[in-house]
């Protein structure tokens, strides 16, 4: 019997309902579907809408921080609580219940660690385990129930792709590769397709964008191209579009650009211009999405002696146009990664 999309069974192991998310097609395979958890709650139930999660960073020293902040209103973030050690650069991916950073460096010490917290409450992170190596500018994306971390230096770039089951603890498992050794390349997903986008390789930046199923194990394939080249920029998606703003473009690394383009998830192409950011300082903030809104938070203006700011602006993300003030975030930082509990992946 073929079991097709938006099927629903009853788990009697778990004892809850779930639904079948089918299958994507990928280049010259079709991926096997996945079954997840229908959730008997709402965002707005457990957090009062999608909660954004922005933690770690680098203000003037690395900072164990996590901000949060509603996604379906606007206004400043307000504390959550702390990493289990402060350090920037870490990478960030979300299910519905937890929050999860990876790897990042403090004081030139890489780090392996992963820390996750649970999005409805506050609080400090918790250990949940160790990176297969330690790294800085690791990124993170994830479906409901996978988390993938990839990319990094170590000092030297790396091509790992990496996983997690992100409701259970324990170190991460081998995913496969990225196409060329990336850092500072970032990440978006649907509930079955993760993207990757640009980096800093080939130095100092590149305009590439590339994509995985979740659900299986398998090294990326090509999806299209940015509109400019961008590395530590700003990546988020609701279930249909990802969106890439700001970061560092090339041919000078001591400038920031404010571009914003966007791609439909489940289709292939380049990126489209979607508008542009309100400011400059957008070297390495922070990014997290709901399934209408986006948000980039912080970063700075990519010359000495690398002015931080504050700045949270949001777009539409199923529009188009320039991103418009949301609010600030507890201080001023880069060199941090945000989630959420409503992003595109679930």
């Amino acid at each position: 019997m073929t079991i097709k999309p938006g099927a629903i069974r009853f788990n009697t192991d778990s004892m809850k309902l779930e639904i079948f998310r089918g299958a994507d097609v990928g280049i010259g395979t079709l991926a096997a579907g996945q079954w997840e958890e229908i959730q008997a709650t709402s965002l707005e139930v457990q957090t009062g809408g999608t909660r954004a999660l922005f933690g770690g960073g680098y203000s003037p020293g690395a900072v164990n921080t996590i901000d949060y902040a509603n996604l379906d209103s606007t206004g400043n973030a307000i504390d959550f609580g702390n990493l289990t050690d402060a350090r920037y650069s870490p990478g960030a991916l979300a299910s519905r219940t937890r929050g999860v950073w990876g790897g990042g460096n403090n004081v030139g010490s890489n780090r392996d660690t992963i820390d996750y917290v649970t999005i409805a409450s506050t609080g400090d992170a918790i250990d949940f385990g160790d990176l297969v190596s330690a790294r800085a500018y690791v990124n993170g994306l994830s479906n409901q129930t996978r988390g993938l971390f990839f990319g990094g230096l170590t000092p030297t770039n790396v091509n790992i792709i990496e996983y997690i089951t992100i409701a259970s603890t324990g170190d991460t498992v081998d995913f496969g590769d990225l196409s060329v050794a990336n850092f500072s390349n970032k990440g978006c997903a649907s509930p079955t397709r993760g993207i990757f986008s640009g980096g800093a390789q080939p130095n100092p930046s590149a305009n590439t964008i590339e994509f995985v199923t979740i659900s299986t194990l398998g090294n990326t394939s090509d999806f299209g191209d940015l509109t400019v080249l961008q590395n530590q920029h700003g990546a988020l998606s609701n279930a249909i579009r990802g969106i890439f703003g700001g970061g560092q473009p090339a041919p000078n690394p001591t400038t920031c650009t404010n571009t914003i383009s966007y791609i439909t998830i489940a289709t292939l192409g380049n990126a489209i211009d979607f508008g542009d950011l309100s400011h400059l300082e957008s070297r390495d903030g922070g990014a997290a999405a709901s399934s209408t809104r986006g948000v980039f938070a912080g970063g700075d203006n990519a010359a000495p002696p690398y002015t931080k700011v504050d700045h949270m602006d949001y777009i539409q993300i199923m529009t188009t146009g320039n991103s418009v003030d949301f609010g600030n975030l507890t201080d001023a930082r880069n060199h941090m990664n945000g989630c959420s509990n409503g992003h595109g992946g679930l």
